[in-house]
């Protein structure tokens, strides 16, 4: 069975531990044990959020589905929340209908990891605005979309197939000054897909510390 064809099922039993290289500050670009291609059915998922409840892709059929890997610990993804950069496009996508997903791939113990009261705490503290967060200590759904990175961002169309993949911007550092200027890729794949047009940039190479699995 392909992995675009999989519905992936987050909860406790974890599967096979699969090592990533790299620390918790190392910018890495390496693969996960699985991927998707551009174009290609996203992989189903049925996974717990923060408040408990169970969200599956399915539920979000007809509607625009942006992933975003995250760990809250990585200067990467600090960079973003700090500035109030990754807020401020969560909050333009939102308010355009697109449902935003946050992911949290970290293994227990692990950089990272939250359990459903710290991811609410997280959001607040963050002042976050995603539809949900989404809890995947085993790392079953960030292995079956390839995630390697934090952040880690996927687009996928309201048909269902994955239309954007990799970085969320072209400046691979952990400088908050390095936004000056970025071009955004996610807020670029959301104005195409707004406008009717192909997605011009679909894949990029992601960038960030690497995602935190068993």
């Amino acid at each position: 069975m392909s992995v675009s064809r999989r519905t992936v099922l987050i909860g406790g039993a974890a599967l096979g531990a699969v090592a990533l290289a790299g620390g918790a500050y190392l910018l890495t670009t390496g693969e996960a044990s699985a991927s998707v291609e551009i174009g290609a059915a996203a992989p189903g998922f049925s996974a717990p959020d923060a408040s408990g409840a169970t969200r599956t892709l399915a539920e979000f059929r007809g509607r625009t589905v942006v992933l975003e890997w995250t760990n809250s610990g990585c200067p990467y993804v600090r960079k973003h929340y700090d500035s109030r950069n990754m807020q401020t496009l969560q909050q333009e996508a939102t308010a355009q209908g697109v449902v935003w997903l946050q992911v949290i791939s970290s293994a227990r113990g692990e950089q990272g990891y939250l359990d459903g009261p710290g991811a609410l705490e997280r959001v607040r503290t963050d002042g976050a605005h995603p539809t949900a967060t989404l809890l995947d200590p085993s790392g079953a759904m960030g292995r079956a979309y390839g995630a390697t990175n934090t952040p880690h961002m996927f687009v996928i169309s309201g048909e269902g197939h994955v239309v954007y993949q990799g970085a969320i911007d072209d400046r691979p550092s952990a400088n908050p000054r390095s936004l000056q200027g970025a071009n955004n890729y996610v807020r670029a794949a959301l104005a195409d897909i707004s406008a009717g047009r192909p997605v011009a940039t679909a894949q990029t190479r992601a960038y960030g510390c690497s995602v935190k699995y068993a």
